[in-house]
């Protein structure tokens, strides 16, 4: 699968190293274009169909997170290429699908390209298909703590778990079961089962999700309807299951 890109970079000292790097170790990348500046990269983005950014963070009158507010409803994955590590947390936030630090390192380039490939290919294949999981059925059951007592639920009625800073909101198909327990807990708890963990905020059962929509960090719709945010550092993991 070739994967058309484009670079935003103001140094061109940068630029040329990478589209050098990407030219020799990463032939299926096509660079569609370059950009100096974050006005120059929206003007190609707007432009082009692309599977791929690299992206620098820190720019001339602006930042990479300026130009990726200004594409809320974006369809491409983002590298980002920096000097800076501090921008990490910013850029995992942000969706990007792989962090690279200058000097660039070819096998990490690699790697990213790779990741965002493996993405796009699994994106296209379940893109607006209905969803069936390439597993069996959830079964067994969960103890849910309760302050009078607990609570016992069968794991299959659980469409997704959602956090609530040191409480988990349980969805259920007609109603939500508030508990004292983190969502981390309830990922541990849940391992055994075909759960995936594709957000900071939720914890879905795979079996209970009916599609998939491409997107900034793309998005699943569980079986009542509800739209569920994944973050781009669980996509994989979340399309492995189907």
């Amino acid at each position: 699968m070739t994967l058309n890109a484009i670079l935003v970079e103001d140094e061109a000292n940068s630029r040329e190293i990478l589209r050098n790097y990407l030219g020799k170790y990463c032939t299926n990348v096509k660079l569609l274009g370059e950009a100096a500046s974050i006005q120059e990269g929206l003007d190609l983005i707007s432009k082009n169909d692309l599977d791929l950014v690299f992206l620098d963070v820190e720019m001339p009158f602006g930042n990479a997170f300026d130009l990726l507010d200004q594409l809320p409803d974006r369809s491409f994955e983002t590298v980002f290429v920096t000097a800076y590590n501090q921008y990490a947390v910013d850029a995992l936030n942000s969706h990007a699908a792989y962090y690279l630090m200058k000097p660039i390192n070819i096998d990490e380039l690699v790697k990213a390209v790779e990741y965002v490939q493996e993405i796009k290919q699994k994106e296209n294949e379940l893109e607006d298909k209905v969803l069936q999981p390439k597993l069996k059925s959830v079964q067994g059951k969960i103890t849910l703590p309760q302050q009078d007592g607990f609570q016992v639920l069968n794991v299959a009625d659980i469409l997704y778990c959602k956090a609530d800073d040191n409480y988990t909101e349980i969805y259920l198909e007609n109603k939500k079961i508030l508990v004292s327990k983190t969502l981390k807990y309830f990922e541990e708890a849940l391992t055994d089962f075909s759960f995936a963990r594709i957000h900071k905020s939720y914890l879905v059962n795979v079996d209970e999700v009916v599609k998939y929509r491409k997107g900034k960090g793309g998005s699943v719709v569980v079986s009542n309807g509800k739209e569920l945010l994944v973050s781009a550092s669980k996509k994989k993991e979340l399309l492995a299951y189907f």
